[in-house]
């Protein structure tokens, strides 16, 4: 399993942006790295956001580090997370100039996603970017449809979408593309309430997991304290799921990263044999 469990970048190093629970660590994205190898965690999902993007090795191109550390420390980078595109949503800007800047932003992060191999870019449709009319889902798909073409044979992109389970079902078959699939959120259910069972329609369209609890319509907590059926879940998926978990759970409210988290990986293993 410790191949397979890993974590979401910033959750093992102090937070770098006042009550955000998920911010690339730009000040300690490198020495995250050594503590991950030192908790024995063999992967990570990186994660690229607006605020400090300029310091981010996936959009500034200074990878090499990067190829060092991971490969010093043993740790795979197989996805990345882009909450970029949460906090920039290219689909529901009206400026062309605009909406021109976030994709080019967009084919800088996948030409340097690709150096390191990303297999997995994941693109959060929930929030901020929670698609609201039928022509902003049009004009996702035309332009994504044409991203597609920057990534490699065997990478994809990821969606994260708020839809109800029978509409991303039809939602992904619309792109026409093998190279597009479904990151699928443990905490988001619980806090939206669906049905699992329901959620199975399009669960053949996951390729990823990320692993949280929440409370209904509630804040993200410590595993097992909210609302996430967890045993019901891995009941469901135990057999027919052979991709990644990402732990991308609470953070410690009081600078104890790495316990919290090995708490929390701890459930994780416990829960799921």
């Amino acid at each position: 399993m410790n191949s397979r469990l890993g974590f979401m970048q910033g959750r093992l190093v102090n937070p770098e942006k006042k009550n955000s629970i998920q911010y690339f660590p730009a000040k300690n994205w490198d020495k995250e790295i050594k503590v991950a190898k030192k908790l024995n965690f063999k992967i990570m999902e990186w994660t690229i956001n607006v605020e400090n993007i300029n310091y981010n090795p996936l959009f500034n191109g200074k990878i090499e580090n990067v190829k060092k550390l991971i490969k010093k420390n043993k740790i795979k980078i197989p996805s990345i997370t882009l909450d970029y595109f949460m906090q920039r949503p290219f689909f529901k800007l009206k400026k062309k100039n605009e909406k021109e800047k976030v994709i080019n932003n967009l084919k800088k992060i996948i030409t340097n996603g690709n150096k390191l191999n990303i297999k997995y870019f994941i693109l959060p449709l929930v929030d901020n970017s929670s698609i609201k009319s039928i022509n902003q889902e049009k004009i996702l798909i035309v332009e994504i449809r044409k991203l597609l073409k920057l990534i490699k044979k065997n990478s994809y992109f990821l969606f994260e979408i708020d839809y109800l389970p029978n509409k991303i079902h039809k939602f992904i078959k619309k792109f026409k593309s093998k190279k597009v699939g479904i990151n699928y959120d443990t905490g988001n259910s619980a806090g939206l309430g669906y049905d699992f069972k329901k959620e199975l329609k399009y669960f053949k369209y996951v390729k990823n997991i990320h692993i949280k609890d929440r409370k209904f319509k509630g804040k993200t907590v410590r595993l097992g304290l909210g609302n996430w059926e967890y045993k019901k879940f891995f009941k469901l998926i135990r057999k027919n799921y052979n991709g990644n978990f990402i732990l991308q759970t609470a953070r410690s409210n009081n600078n104890k990263h790495e316990e919290e988290i090995l708490i929390n990986r701890s459930f994780f293993k416990n829960e799921f044999r």
